[in-house]
């Protein structure tokens, strides 16, 4: 079976998001002086075959937290959905 997981990895809330400041800031500078606390993260797509639904999860967790997320400065959150 064949699943699309849609994850997305953003700053722990309780650290500096240097990038989103950054562009919080131009925001605020051009206009835009309604947005506020803008935090910039990643969002990452994957294909994954698998036997169930239980095991692309698994599957999907383990590479978030070895591969694609610091798990000192970010979080992540993910949804696996079957194709």
């Amino acid at each position: 079976m064949k699943f699309i997981a849609e994850i997305n990895v953003m700053p722990l809330k309780a650290l500096l998001d240097p990038q989103g400041k950054a562009v919080g800031m131009t925001m605020h500078n051009t206009g835009y002086t309604e947005v506020s606390n803008v935090r910039i993260g990643k969002h990452i797509t994957l294909e994954i075959e698998a036997a169930s639904k239980d095991i692309a999860i698994e599957k999907v967790n383990d590479a978030c937290a070895k591969i694609l997320s610091n798990q000192v400065m970010e979080g992540f959150e993910y949804t696996v959905k079957e194709v």
